[in-house]
C-alpha cells in the first residue's frame, strides 16, 4: 500500500473527511433543531413577595409553574417559608442559564428600590401573576 499522492500531514489529519463528517453532523443537527426534538432550555429568573409586599425574594429556576407551586405549599421550609413568600410579582425568562444566574446576581446585589421599581414596570397593582395557573 503506497501513500504517494496522498498529501497528509500529521498535522491537519485527512481535511476533506474530517470536513464532510462536520458537514454531516451540522446538517444532521440543524434538521432536529428545526423539528423541535432538540429541547429548547427555559430559565427563569423570579421575585416573590408575601401577602403584604414587605419582603421580596429572588430566584431562579428552570421550571416556574412547579417552582411558584412548592412556594405556595411550603415544600421547603426556608426563607420563603418563614416570611410567607408565595407571590410571585415579576419574572424574566433566559435561554441560556448563564445568563440567568448572571441577572439573579444583579437582581439580588441591587437595592431594594430598584427590584420595587422593576416590578412597578411590569406588575404596577403588584398582582400575583401566578393566579389561575392551579386551577
Amino acid at each position: 500500500m503506497s501513500l504517494r499522492g496522498t498529501k497528509q500531514s500529521h498535522r491537519t489529519g485527512n481535511r476533506p473527511a474530517r470536513f464532510a463528517i462536520a458537514t454531516s453532523f451540522l446538517l444532521a443537527m440543524t434538521k432536529l433543531f428545526i423539528l423541535g426534538a432538540m429541547k429548547r432550555h427555559e430559565y427563569c429568573v423570579y421575585i416573590i413577595t408575601n401577602k403584604s409586599n414587605t419582603v421580596l425574594y429572588v430566584g431562579i429556576t428552570s421550571n416556574l409553574l412547579s417552582r411558584i407551586s412548592e412556594h405556595k405549599h411550603k415544600i421547603y421550609k426556608g426563607f420563603t417559608a418563614k416570611y410567607e413568600c408565595n407571590k410571585l410579582v415579576y419574572y424574566e425568562e433566559y435561554q441560556w442559564v448563564h445568563d440567568a444566574i448572571a441577572r439573579e446576581k444583579q437582581l439580588k446585589a441591587g437595592s431594594r428600590q430598584k427590584k420595587i421599581d422593576l416590578i412597578i414596570v411590569d406588575n404596577p397593582e403588584w398582582k400575583d401573576l401566578s393566579d389561575g395557573w392551579y386551577d
